[in-house]
């Protein structure tokens, strides 16, 4: 089954007049237009949302908690914040392997041991994954989750402050993309020339002389992969940035 396919788990969406299935794990997902995919399923328990900080550098806490606030308005969704208390501890991940979607924002942890053997086996399971930024390095101890899971390059990043970022032509259609206009990032465009052959990219950064993938889609283990190297802190401030976000969890899960 190709990643643009309805996904297995289908969750359904009250309007004021009706019900209107989606098939995109996200209930009640007034801000995103996903009924072209639509299967009515009622009856389907509220996703579980894991949202995984550890990077201070981009202020991650801050960030995951306006996108919990987004997805608290515009989704039927349980959202568990596990937020690192250190360089190298992590706790709260004991639920992991009964969540629908991880979005992850981490920057070069050093957890090791039973932290880091529970997200090796929930990305060995195929659990749905949501990357964001600095998730390309996000666990230090497991660089090659860049590689093996996001499909990604990450080669550090320019010294560029601003980038723009478009819809690659493509993939225009793609569900992850429904309701997204480009915008422009004020983060450093980070450096993606390989990307896996099997990732469908959907959107580009660029300034001049300069484009790179800035987001993806693949599966990894049969489970829906989504990765973005945006997310510097201000673009949780655009709602086309959380649009994209509340659209991949849908997707992804």
């Amino acid at each position: 089954m190709s990643d643009e396919n309805v996904s297995r788990r289908k969750f359904f969406m009250h309007s004021a007049h009706k019900s209107i299935g989606v098939s995109t794990g996200l209930a009640a997902l007034h801000a995103c237009d996903l009924t072209g995919f639509a299967v009515e399923v009622p009856n389907k328990p509220t996703p579980r949302v894991f949202l995984v900080s550890g990077s201070p550098r981009y202020n991650s806490d801050e960030s995951l908690v306006a996108l919990e606030a987004y997805l608290n308005r515009n989704a039927r969704v349980q959202c568990t914040r596990v937020f690192a208390t250190s360089e190298e501890k992590l706790p709260g991940l004991e639920d992991l392997d009964q969540c629908d979607c991880m979005v992850l924002l981490t920057r070069r942890m050093k957890i090791d041991g039973e932290p880091l053997d529970r997200i090796k086996r929930y990305c060995r399971r195929g659990g749905a994954i949501v990357g964001v930024r600095t998730a390309s390095h996000g666990l230090q101890n497991w660089l090659a989750m860049d590689k093996e899971v996001f499909g990604g390059d990450y080669r550090g990043h320019y010294n560029n402050t601003i980038a723009g970022v478009s819809v690659v032509e493509a993939a225009k259609h793609h569900p992850v993309l429904a309701g997204v206009r480009p915008f422009v990032s004020h983060g450093a465009l980070y450096k993606n020339r390989n990307v896996a052959k099997d990732a469908k990219i959907l959107l580009t950064g660029s300034f001049p002389d300069r484009s790179h993938p800035v987001a993806w889609t693949r599966l990894h283990n049969g489970g829906r992969i989504f990765y973005t190297s945006l997310g510097h802190p201000a673009d949780f401030r655009q709602p086309d940035f959380l649009r994209l976000l509340t659209n991949a969890i849908a997707w992804a899960t």
